[in-house]
């Protein structure tokens, strides 16, 4: 009862099983590609290693489907990714914000 990758069902049917499927509309279809993202963003928290770069990849593919949802591609979303990099930075210092002081 979720979402699944296109050669899904051909596995399924290699397995001798047979899938019942729904072609959703685009409204629908983002719903759950909104659940699919938060289900693999559960999975990249509880995974590790090799398995976590799974998880990683699958969030990516998620994220690719949205933005062609938006008529946009990955390579947009990687776009404005580094555009935000060069003007706002990215997280590789580490840094985490405790506070700000305002200074009088």
């Amino acid at each position: 009862n979720k979402l699944v990758r296109d050669n899904i069902l051909e596995i399924i049917k290699n397995n001798g099983e047979n899938p019942i499927i729904t072609i959703l509309d685009d409204v629908r279809y983002k719903e759950e590609l909104e659940k699919k993202l938060y289900e693999e963003y559960n999975e990249v928290l509880e995974s590790s290693g090799n398995d976590r770069i799974e998880e990683l990849a699958d969030m990516i593919e998620v994220i690719k489907a949205l933005a062609k949802l938006e008529n946009k591609t990955l390579e947009d979303v990687i776009e404005v990714l580094n555009n935000k990099a060069n003007k706002r930075g990215a997280f590789d210092k580490n840094i985490f914000l405790e506070k700000v002081v305002i200074d009088k």
